[in-house]
């Protein structure tokens, strides 16, 4: 649980909330923890999926947006931080309709 672990236990810990619009699909890019980072954000049937890029390259694909799961999780994978969606109104799995309102992706570092 990425809230519960986060800034209220450690002080040095910086969350970020990450701008988007309720749009099925969508693109953002942003500058997080010194890496230049491109977020691909789609809906599809049984889902919000998300691409991570960082500078450009790959680093995770497809991966299945949850309430306040993890996106990249490993640390061998060398991206500073992570991201995680949080429901601000309950405890469901992000859908497009409610992303940037009641969904919102934060960045953790």
């Amino acid at each position: 649980n990425p809230g519960a672990s986060g800034s209220r236990e450690d002080p040095d810990m910086t969350e970020l909330v990450i701008p988007l619009s309720a749009v099925p699909s969508q693109t953002v890019t942003v500058s997080l923890g010194d890496q230049r980072v491109r977020l691909n954000v789609r809906q599809r049937a049984f889902g919000l999926f998300v691409d991570i890029y960082v500078n450009d390259a790959l680093l995770l694909g497809g991966v299945l947006a949850r309430n306040l799961n993890r996106l990249v999780r490993s640390a061998y994978l060398g991206f500073r931080g992570d991201l995680f969606f949080l429901d601000t109104q309950g405890k469901s799995d992000p859908d497009w309709t409610g992303v940037g309102d009641r969904f919102v992706l934060v960045y953790q570092s």
